[in-house]
């Protein structure tokens, strides 16, 4: 490959020219943005450890009432990208949000779209677009762009949840904003149960349902009954795993980020392929270890790592006797909307 010219190699009047003018010369910065191969990547092999992270979430309850916060949440941010930029990956961002008893989390909607996978607690509720939604550990709960919702809690213990926004996507489009609402009124209905068996779905007078999300809360006792029963039914079958779905048209859940459930067999390893999506894995249940590039992290329920894109990913179940069962997000819908997914195998 030949070496392009550097900037330091042009006359520095000449730089200046150009600058006064605001232009760039592209030549001695071509590399960078097309690098050969592989493209250049911030996303840094990365673990958030549970029993780190609730303390200090539970102290922030302590320290800021819910009024002064709003959404009272410690982000989960990747170093490769800067701790200030709130980025745990090109187009990811993640959180872990705290509803204390009694509190509510005001109304409103916003430009990214956004889910909630719940960690631990019961008794708290997001309302999303008037469909009030209950919030159980391993329930995954949709909050797409531009609807209104909000979180309230009845119950008498903490509950925490991890929140995956396509934030820094719609930050860089310079598209993100939000719009504050008043309370909602709950309607009848609950999606979950329209839509809780697979190749049935709703048809009034037979007709289709319209909603762009007719489904906002997958239970995880829905989506683990799915994972034991294709265990049991494919015995030789490697990779078991589900796709979070739009159940009217079996497209991913939300239009931006991809999300799965992913069982490991008693003992398992698996080695999941070289994509080009950065992903993340939150344990659900069991312990996981996760080799990412040169980085080996050992998961225990509800830890959290994530991994670049084009690289790939081993996972093993530490225990010999249990299954274990972790939620994947990824970039894949992004990439396969612009043309960039790659599966190299």
């Amino acid at each position: 490959m030949n070496e392009l010219g550097r900037l330091e190699d042009l006359p520095k009047d000449y730089v200046q020219d150009l600058r006064d003018l605001n232009l760039v010369p592209l030549w001695p910065s071509l590399r960078g943005v097309l690098p050969p191969q592989v493209p250049t990547r911030q996303t840094q092999p990365t673990c958030w450890a549970y029993k780190d992270i609730k303390p200090l979430l539970l102290q922030a309850g302590e320290l800021t009432p819910i009024e002064k916060a709003e959404r009272r949440v410690l982000v989960l941010a990747n170093p490769g990208h800067g701790l200030e930029k709130m980025q745990a990956s090109a187009a990811m961002y993640l959180g872990m949000q705290l509803l204390m008893p009694g509190e509510w989390a005001p109304s409103h909607r916003h430009t990214p779209n956004a889910v909630r996978m719940v960690v631990e607690g019961e008794g708290a509720w997001t309302t999303v677009d008037g469909e009030k939604c209950p919030m159980s550990r391993g329930d995954l709960i949709l909050t797409p762009t531009g609807l209104w919702h909000e979180h309230g809690h009845d119950g008498s213990e903490p509950v925490i949840w991890l929140d995956v926004l396509d934030l820094p996507l719609v930050y860089y489009m310079e598209a993100s904003y939000h719009i504050n609402g008043e309370r909602q009124t709950v309607v009848p209905g609950q999606g979950d149960k329209q839509y809780a068996r697979g190749g049935v779905v709703p048809s009034h007078v037979f007709e289709r349902s319209k909603k762009a999300y007719p489904m906002l809360r997958y239970a995880w006792k829905d989506a683990k009954a799915a994972l034991e029963s294709l265990a049991a039914d494919n015995a030789g079958l490697e990779q078991v795993q589900v796709t979070y779905t739009n159940p009217e048209t079996g497209r991913d859940a939300e239009n931006i980020l991809g999300f799965y459930a992913l069982m490991l067999r008693p003992g398992q390893t698996l080695r999941l392929s070289a994509r080009s999506p950065a992903q993340v894995f939150h344990v659900i249940e069991g312990a996981v270890q996760a080799q990412i590039v040169a980085s080996t992290f050992t998961l225990a329920e509800a830890d959290t790592c994530c991994a670049p894109g084009y690289e790939a990913v081993t996972l093993s179940n530490l225990n010999a006797s249990q299954a274990a069962f972790i939620f994947i997000a990824d970039e894949s819908p992004l990439h396969r909307k612009l043309g960039v997914y790659e599966n190299r195998g």
